[in-house]
């Protein structure tokens, strides 16, 4: 592809090309991407719908996962489809103002997410530490508020990289060796000065003091949700607790591990493979979208109860309507033999 090297011309189409070096595998790579994205699309749309549908799921627990659900959802769809019409079609071709509000969208989305996952452990952290105040402190208008600030403090974060990318100008290389647009990655195409887009604003200091504050204190209520649990006598009600808490580590690791290794290997890592480096920028978009209606919702009781029956009651409608289908389909055959025997 051609590439323009004038710094009075912008380029108007980028090129994402996938995952480089690995172009022949696109096809077998595109399998467990197209998977993950519609076990993430059923999963947390089932936990939505149950949640909004049933009244006795109107609790701080329940509301902030279905805030995790959305989340989930929205980052995954930034993504996925572009993926996969790359991996299947190779239609990579994608303008600057699609870019900039693709990486709008998955920035703000992650941080949003982050700041759920935090609510979620201090939730946790009231619940175990704090049972007897526990609906008197998360009342629905404070998880209301709570919501807004974290969806105010993503797009108020993320808000100035419009400004920041729509100052420049991009006449450099227009092949991106990625799935998606991401801030740094675009701003690096750029002939104009970009240390504001890399350091003051966005590219690392912004990102580091919002998911690593966010990240540091998710860890000291974990702390202090297990030193509670240590102290609890029962050791069916430990290990329960001890099951649940390691199963969200597991997904929080996931989450925040490789979207702080890939913002680190663009500012630093220039020495690590460009596959490697997109792969893991995937998993923190495909991954846990995938297994938190799993972790979060069929692992609790409550939301696997609602499961099981909105599947009985969805399961018993379909036998009534095959039911109703065949009488129906009985009495009108009937109806035209009869009619027929009396034309003749």
């Amino acid at each position: 592809m051609t590439t323009l090297n004038h710094t009075d011309v912008s380029h108007t189409v980028f090129h994402l090309l996938g995952i480089p070096d690995l172009e022949d595998q696109h096809g077998w790579i595109s399998i467990p991407f197209f998977i993950f994205y519609i076990i993430a699309l059923l999963g947390n749309s089932l936990i939505i719908f149950t949640i909004l549908t049933k009244h006795s799921l109107h609790e701080p627990m329940y509301l902030f996962l279905c805030m995790l659900a959305g989340t989930d959802i929205v980052l995954s769809t930034c993504t996925v489809p572009q993926a996969l019409a790359i991996f299947w079609f190779r239609v990579g071709k994608i303008s600057p103002n699609c870019c900039v509000t693709q990486l709008f969208f998955i920035h703000s989305t992650f941080i949003s997410e982050s700041g759920i996952l935090l609510m979620m452990t201090f939730d946790g952290y009231i619940a175990v530490c704090y049972p007897p105040r526990y609906t008197t402190i998360l009342t629905h208008a404070l998880i209301g508020k709570i919501g807004v600030t974290v969806f105010l403090r993503s797009y108020g974060t993320v808000f100035p990289i419009i400004f920041l990318l729509k100052r420049l100008t991009f006449c450099q290389n227009n092949v991106m060796p990625h799935t998606f647009c991401e801030h740094i990655g675009l701003a690096k195409y750029a002939c104009n000065d970009i240390q504001v887009n890399m350091n003051i604003w966005y590219g690392f200091s912004i990102l580091m003091l919002t998911v690593v504050l966010d990240v540091v204190l998710i860890f000291v209520s974990y702390m202090l949700i297990l030193r509670a649990v240590f102290h609890v006598p029962s050791q069916d009600a430990r290990d329960k607790a001890l099951n649940t808490c390691g199963s969200h580590i597991c997904i929080i690791i996931l989450f925040y591990g490789p979207a702080i290794f890939t913002t680190l290997t663009q500012r630093f890592g220039h020495h690590i493979p460009l596959h490697i480096h997109n792969l893991l920028a995937n998993v923190y978009i495909l991954v846990p979208p995938m297994l938190n209606p799993i972790i979060y919702g069929i692992k609790t009781k409550q939301i696997l109860e609602k499961f099981l029956f909105t599947f009985d009651v969805l399961l018993a409608r379909l036998y009534m309507y095959k039911v109703l289908r065949k009488y129906t389909l009985y009495i009108l055959k009937s109806f035209v033999f009869f009619n027929y025997i009396e034309n003749n």
